[in-house]
């Protein structure tokens, strides 16, 4: 179980304000997270301080670094455990979240923490085939994705999700050249707004890169994973 009085002060230097009913279900996902990763490969953080520095802290920081309009409709692509989706979810309960993955093992588990901490909708899937589907097509103010793959494939994933006018949100490391991808980004209707860099307390980098969609993306994309992992556009 998480200790409230180090979480309290991690969240609040940062300048987020928890409540108490937020602790509460921040600290019931993180046991069901621990539980079930030994069983099943879920994360390699699982001390209570690391899991609430490095998933919840790390998955919150998103608001500090660009503001989220109340009500927006938020899709996190290739979720794993649910970060950062289901942690602003529970941060945030006015968000409609959606979390994709592609393992049905981890959308079950997402699922059993939705149905104990706050509901969000779970899909099963590939991000290049939910994608093309019109329910889930340009239908999201924000597609959110946390280190899944390098920005050309991430983009490809994740920008026919968003609406236009909406942003893509790439969570990285420190390394990783988020201009990377800034042809693809172009063709699939984006344009790079903002690539922000900042810290957790222990000292980690991360990086942000905010693409705002500005126009439609072409019907071609996304392409079948076979296609964008050769990378041509």
């Amino acid at each position: 179980m998480l200790n409230y009085k180090f979480t309290e002060g991690i969240f609040e230097e940062k300048g987020l304000k928890l409540s108490k009913e937020c602790f509460d279900k921040l600290d019931k996902y993180a046991w069901m997270l621990a539980e079930k990763n030994k069983v099943m490969n879920l994360t390699g953080i699982t001390e209570a301080n690391e899991i609430s520095e490095k998933h919840f802290l790390d998955s919150l920081l998103i608001f500090k670094i660009c503001g989220i309009e109340e009500g927006a409709r938020v899709i996190d692509v290739g979720t794993g455990a649910g970060f950062p989706g289901l942690v602003m979810k529970i941060y945030r309960s006015d968000l409609e979240v959606t979390l994709l993955d592609s393992l049905n093992k981890r959308v079950n588990f997402l699922k059993e923490v939705s149905a104990e901490t706050e509901a969000a909708e779970c899909i099963h899937g590939r991000a290049e085939e939910i994608g093309r589907k019109e329910e889930y097509r340009e239908k999201y103010d924000i597609a959110i994705a946390r280190a899944v793959a390098a920005m050309p494939v991430l983009s490809e994933y994740c920008l026919p999700f968003v609406k236009v006018g909406g942003r893509f949100i790439a969570l990285k490391g420190p390394n990783e050249n988020l201009r990377e991808g800034e042809e693809i980004i172009k063709i699939l209707g984006g344009e790079i707004e903002e690539i922000i860099q900042y810290s957790l307390p222990c000292g980690d980098k991360r990086a942000a890169g905010i693409i705002r969609k500005i126009s439609a993306c072409p019907t071609k994309y996304p392409r079948n994973s076979g296609q964008i992992m050769k990378k041509k556009n």
